[in-house]
């Protein structure tokens, strides 16, 4: 059987650790990334960066699915601002969950969020859209993430947290 082709918009570190998790998740295929201008023709990981952002309403003409693979530390207006315009674009924005990721089935996660390696998102939990839960974040009970937050790796969040549109918590906590 065919996986669904992805792409990756991005092509720096984060898309990197985007690729590991995706491809030992296997229920897609990484078609491409999408990048700066002067990443074309470059290859990460073994996936060709055969455009940059002013490609992707041609692209979403041939495939379906896309992923943010862009990380986010002062600002999460670019992960935003290509969210809204990739699902403009029709393309839809699947979860992706490590296998080495622990995801309650009592939580929900969002359109386009990355579950990463040894992470946990404990029951009652609530992740929005286009969110980054990093490697061994952890997730605790009925914690409430908005849209668009970058939780970093080894971020620990407590039961009944909240965290604001865009936001992002850095290592165990510190924002």
């Amino acid at each position: 059987m065919t996986k669904p082709s992805l792409i990756l918009i991005g092509a720096g570190g984060h898309a990197r650790s985007c690729i590991d998790v995706i491809e030992q998740q296997g229920h897609f295929q990484i078609a491409c990334l999408v990048g700066l201008p002067e990443q074309q023709q470059t290859q990460h990981l073994g996936y060709a960066v055969i455009g940059a952002d002013a490609d992707l309403a041609a692209l979403a003409k041939i495939y379906q699915y896309a992923l943010i693979a862009i990380g986010q530390i002062k600002t999460a207006e670019l992960r935003m601002r290509l969210y809204q315009y990739v699902a403009q674009l029709g393309l839809q924005l699947p979860i992706i969950i490590a296998l080495t990721a622990h995801v309650s089935n009592h939580a929900t996660l969002g359109a386009g969020t990355i579950v990463m390696h040894g992470a946990i998102v404990n029951a009652g939990a609530s992740v929005g859209n286009n969110c980054i839960i990093n490697n061994q974040a952890i997730i605790e009970h009925d914690t409430n993430i908005a849209d668009h937050c970058h939780i970093s790796t080894g971020a620990i969040l407590n039961g009944n947290v909240t965290v604001g549109a865009g936001g992002w918590n850095g290592l165990n906590g510190q924002a």
